[in-house]
């Protein structure tokens, strides 16, 4: 299997860092407004990859995560008298729901920002004392100077870098390039306190570094895959780069860095300015969203791709066009085999090339006008796929707590450093957990610790159980299985 390494800017051969285990970490929403289809591919594309990476028999670990902490949320919450949160609870929880239609899979760990700010507040005191970071009036910066690859990742020279940097109003950093590590409280912003420092919140990019190595390079040797969108490569890729390595005990931070390519809408930037924006939501309303994910398997997933009405009408056709195949082939009877040598064959040729899932369509087509597969096989690569030969994605995902809701409960906890309740939730029906959870999160929000508010509803949110605060109190509810 051979991949695209934006590092090396060259195709290589994939091979995990650590036997078969391969780990990956997505950077996921920023919830402060709506999500677009640009969002959706890609993080349809990493969905692709790891069923995949798991057909090829690897152990995959999948990280994504939740920039629950930003300037826009921030400002939103501001400027509409809500808790900051309650903004990105909302809209999140509306991304989350898209996600199911277009059958992601759920992810095995879910991080949000403000559930670490204690390994984030760890790796910036290690910046500091190697002499990485610098605290400033109005917040702690990272040094770029004393990281000679800064500008490798984006292929580009520190010096053109600058002369397209700038500093705004209120930053006091030392050099344009230099980005914020911590930034200090405004009068009626969340703030966590950073002893001796000052009370404030994380920039952008330190969650990400201090997310992916507590959850998968502790030891400080790298893991297998960093994944997002293009647009993230300068600076964010960047600026995880130079604040992770120097802190590293065996650099690279990530072995592969792999990047989509961006969406256009009609030949132009989504953009509300423009006045060709709509959320996610509203276009899975209105498209199947199984022809979405076989529209975006069309094109090549590190190309720029063009969305229009057309299109997309293209691509149910075709995808129209299988599932009429699949419904006329003979299910398989007792003792007969379901393995399809040709199609497994040229299949894993398509993806073994850079996730060639364009090439791997074009066999599809190809094998079920020419031959007769087994419906097993081809179930089986439209699954790979993430594509359902039948109408099962229109069925609404199950309600029912999970036999082990609770043990996954007591993980959530214990990951959210809520050690005693998750003890006290052991021998409890998920019901009667549920509640524990939701009366000691209240307690919480009447003593106004907003931070551990924050952890247990996303303990909660991470086993599938959404909670809603109003003025006649809180409820809950199973968004997930």
């Amino acid at each position: 299997m051979r991949l695209y390494n934006t590092r090396t800017r060259s195709v290589e051969e994939f091979k995990p860092l650590r036997g078969d285990d391969v780990r990956i970490y997505v950077c996921g929403l920023t919830p402060s407004a709506q999500a677009h289809l640009g969002h959706a591919r890609s993080f349809l594309f990493f969905d692709v990859l790891r069923r995949y990476l798991t057909h090829r028999g690897y152990r995959v670990t999948f990280v994504q995560n939740v920039t629950d902490i930003d300037d826009r949320s921030i400002n939103a919450a501001k400027e509409s008298g809500q808790y900051y949160h309650d903004i990105v609870d909302r809209f999140y929880a509306e991304f989350k729901g898209s996600m199911r239609k277009l059958g992601v899979l759920e992810y095995d760990h879910e991080p949000y920002a403000t559930a670490y700010i204690g390994p984030i507040q760890e790796m910036i005191r290690k910046l500091i004392a190697g002499g990485h970071a610098y605290v400033t009036q109005d917040g702690i910066y990272y040094r770029v100077s004393t990281f000679a690859s800064y500008g490798r990742l984006a292929n580009r020279n520190v010096d053109d870098l600058e002369a397209g940097a700038r500093i705004e109003v209120d930053e006091h950093k030392e050099d344009p390039l230099d980005f914020a590590l911590w930034k200090f409280a405004k009068p009626g912003e969340p703030k966590w306190a950073f002893d001796p420092y000052g009370d404030g919140r994380p920039g952008w990019h330190i969650e990400c570094s201090a997310m992916s190595s507590a959850l998968l390079d502790p030891l400080g040797a790298g893991f297998d895959i960093h994944g997002g969108g293009a647009d993230l490569i300068f600076p964010h890729h960047e600026n995880e780069i130079a604040q992770s390595e120097p802190l590293m005990a065996r650099p690279p931070m990530a072995n592969f860095w792999v990047h989509g390519g961006l969406l256009l809408f009609d030949n132009r930037k989504m953009a509300k300015s423009l006045g060709n924006f709509e959320p996610l939501i509203d276009l899975l309303a209105r498209h199947d969203p199984q022809a979405i994910r076989w529209l975006f398997l069309q094109t090549g997933y590190r190309k720029v791709m063009n969305f229009t009405e057309e299109s997309i009408a293209a691509a149910a056709l075709g995808l129209g066009r299988i599932k009429s195949a699949y419904r006329n082939l003979a299910p398989a009877t007792d003792g007969e085999s379901v393995a399809s040598p040709e199609l497994d064959r040229r299949m894993e040729a398509a993806l073994d090339d850079d996730m060639n899932t364009a090439a791997a369509l074009a066999v599809l087509y190809d094998v079920v006008d020419r031959s007769t597969p087994s419906r097993e096989d081809l179930a089986y690569w439209l699954g790979i796929l993430g594509v359902a030969p039948d109408d099962s994605w229109l069925e609404e995902p199950s309600t029912e707590l999970a036999p082990d809701f609770v043990e996954r409960l007591h993980e959530a906890l214990a990951d959210a450093r809520a050690d005693a309740l998750a003890h006290g939730i052991q021998g409890s029906t998920p019901q009667e957990a549920i509640e524990r959870v939701v009366e000691m999160r209240d307690a919480a929000r009447r003593t106004k610790d907003w931070a551990a508010s924050d952890r247990l509803r996303d303990a909660l949110l991470r086993c599938g159980i959404e909670v809603k605060d109003s003025k006649e109190g809180t409820t809950w509810s199973v968004v997930a299985s």
